[in-house]
């Protein structure tokens, strides 16, 4: 789950991590409200939105006065912004972020992610503050500092110094780094984050260790134990399809390709969005009924599918485990009979019960089309779409 930067430093803030004073704003006049509130001469007005690059694509702006303030964020307000990772289309800024203006001497970046390959806590800081880590990584991988933060006892005053001295810090910054540091991990492990990242991560012109920015992701799985993170979700940032699979426990996420995807098990989904590529055929989505799958959900599954308009025909591929053959196949003919079906749907099935759920696809009537594998059901599937 994600939530907006304006809550992710409220959420820091808790935990004593240094951020600067803001106040979140919903129209013009709020903001304009908000700037004499903090005070200053200068205001910085920032697009509100689950994405990265707002700078780029113009949602953040710098302000010099409250007339500035007010058309800056009118502006902003409404607009469809667009970075690298919000896709073409852009997403809806439905608020800004009015925050005062900072002295910065240096931006730095600071993440933390769980490596999963060590099961640990990892702690990555770079001297390249407001690039993305990414490009970083690409070009130099050199000047990415890490520190793996044992559960046992969590980020060590010695691995934060490490990480401080390799940024270049010196005196009293170095000791506020390392307090920053440990309030970081201290929230990330309370809240059951994902990710936690400062980008850029300022030190001010009196030494002051600032997070000019914030990103924080949390671990879904966890949502049940943080009920105050879960009132902070804004519908409004998330596909309306992956909230409607969430009704009914499916995992749901949007692609860009044309061939729907029904399976269930993660490692399945991936397994058969790369054989429909192998196959040159694109995935239209990640679609997983997981391993207790009733009729009914499957039939939600095909609707959800289907308000995919690029959807142009759907791959149902199930490995039956716990999951039983004959389920999915009731719940595939209900689904087709119930939507009147007209794109073509291949189904393979193995596992449970899977002659039996053969025998009542076959019985059905409907023009299902059968695999015999999932190679051969990609294949089929690919060729459908493209009328071959």
């Amino acid at each position: 789950m994600n939530i907006h930067e304006y809550q992710a430093k409220e959420v820091l803030k808790g935990y004593g991590v240094v951020v600067p004073r803001g106040r979140v704003a919903f129209t013009a006049d709020e903001a304009v409200a908000a700037a004499v509130e903090l005070g200053g001469k200068v205001w910085v007005v920032k697009a509100q939105i689950h994405a990265g690059g707002r700078g780029k694509g113009g949602g953040v702006k710098l302000a010099r006065s409250l007339d500035e303030v007010r058309a800056l964020s009118a502006q902003i307000i409404g607009m469809q912004l667009v970075t690298h990772q919000t896709g073409p289309a852009g997403q809806l800024v439905r608020r800004v972020y009015i925050e005062e203006g900072a002295d910065i001497a240096r931006e730095l970046y600071l993440g933390v992610v769980l490596d999963r390959e060590a099961s640990k806590i990892c702690f990555m800081a770079s001297t390249e503050g407001g690039t993305e880590i990414e490009e970083v990584a690409e070009h130099h991988p050199e000047k990415i500092l890490k520190e793996w933060a044992d559960p046992a006892v969590g980020l060590a005053d010695y691995q934060a110094r490490n990480l401080a001295f390799g940024l270049g810090l010196q005196g009293a910054s170095v000791n506020k780094a390392v307090k920053f540091m440990k309030a970081l991990y201290q929230a990330f492990v309370e809240k059951d984050c994902s990710l936690a990242e400062i980008n850029p991560l300022v030190v001010t012109g009196g030494g002051d260790i600032v997070a000019l920015d914030a990103k924080i992701n949390f671990d879904s799985n966890a949502l049940h134990r943080h009920p105050e993170i879960v009132a902070l979700r804004d519908t409004d940032e998330e596909d309306p399809k992956e909230i409607e699979a969430s009704k009914f426990d499916l995992s749901y996420i949007s692609l860009d390709g044309n061939i729907g995807c029904m399976v269930n098990g993660a490692g399945l989904a991936m397994g058969t969005m790369d054989i429909i590529k192998h196959f040159g055929g694109e995935p239209a989505n990640f679609l997983d009924v997981g391993g207790g799958a009733t009729t009914e959900k499957v039939t939600a599954g095909f609707k959800i599918i289907l308000k995919d308009p690029n959807v142009k025909g759907i791959y149902v591929n199930i490995f039956g485990g716990i999951m039983k053959c004959d389920t999915i196949a009731n719940g595939v003919i209900a689904a087709t009979k119930e939507l009147g079906l007209s794109i073509p749907v291949v189904v393979r099935l193995e596992g449970t019960n899977v002659e039996l759920g053969k025998q009542i696809l076959r019985d059905s009537g409907l023009a299902l089309i059968p695999a015999d594998n999932m190679a051969d059901g990609a294949q089929k599937i690919v060729a459908a779409v493209s009328g071959k």
